[in-house]
């Protein structure tokens, strides 16, 4: 008889979900490929059909997470308009709910040192979730006469670290932390004094 898993139905995805609850609690560093595959009913040995290591399983959960997270942004952009101000603050709202929603994956992705360059399609994915934010930075400076508009990788990088900053600081339970203000007012507040010192946005919006 057949050991149980070798005829999974979808045995690459199983150990992806696995691994996504494990790193939940133990970290991107705390499990081991035996462990995922116990978590995914296979054996340890049917994890090497599909990832070479747990580095290639935590890659894999990674783009996943990073397809989510730049579909949503997308869409959070698009619910904006044709406000530009409306589309640049709901990318960083959305930051936030992704954080919250996909917690494995936010931790593959931003916190268990695997390089977006590891493979091309991760390098691809994750440009794309940072090039929404770069459109909104864009068609914020629109008004702005084009010799003194300010890079919009600068001002997309600057509110992707504004939002990093939050959820790590404020948004994810972190023990001993405990935000003045819902983080969703912290980062919608700083990124109104970041675009008015910028004079991408009018001092009184």
């Amino acid at each position: 008889m057949a050991k149980r898993g070798y005829h999974h139905g979808n045995l690459a995805q199983a150990l992806v979900d696995a691994a996504l609850k494990l790193i939940e609690v133990k970290g991107p560093t705390g499990f081991t490929l035996s462990e995922a595959a116990k978590q995914a009913g296979v054996t340890p040995a049917a994890v090497y059909r599909h990832f070479e290591g747990r580095e290639d399983l935590i890659a894999e959960a990674a783009l996943q997470g990073y397809r989510i997270f730049a579909d949503l942004m997308e869409h959070a952009y698009q619910s904006g308009q044709p406000s530009a101000l409306a589309s640049f603050e709901a990318t960083g709202r959305a930051y936030l709910a992704f954080a919250r929603r996909h917690p494995g994956h936010y931790v593959a992705m931003f916190e268990s040192g695997i390089s977006v360059n590891r493979t091309p399609e991760l390098a691809m994915e994750s440009r794309r979730a940072f090039e929404v934010l770069e459109k909104a930075a864009s068609a914020l400076s629109e008004h702005i006469p084009p010799e003194k508009r300010p890079p919009p990788q600068m001002v997309s990088s600057h509110i992707w670290a504004m939002s990093h900053g939050v959820v790590e600081l404020f948004a994810r339970g972190s023990p001993g932390t405990k935000a003045p203000f819902p983080p969703e007012d912290l980062l919608e507040s700083g990124i109104g004094v970041y675009l008015r010192g910028l004079g991408l946005i009018p001092p009184d919006s």
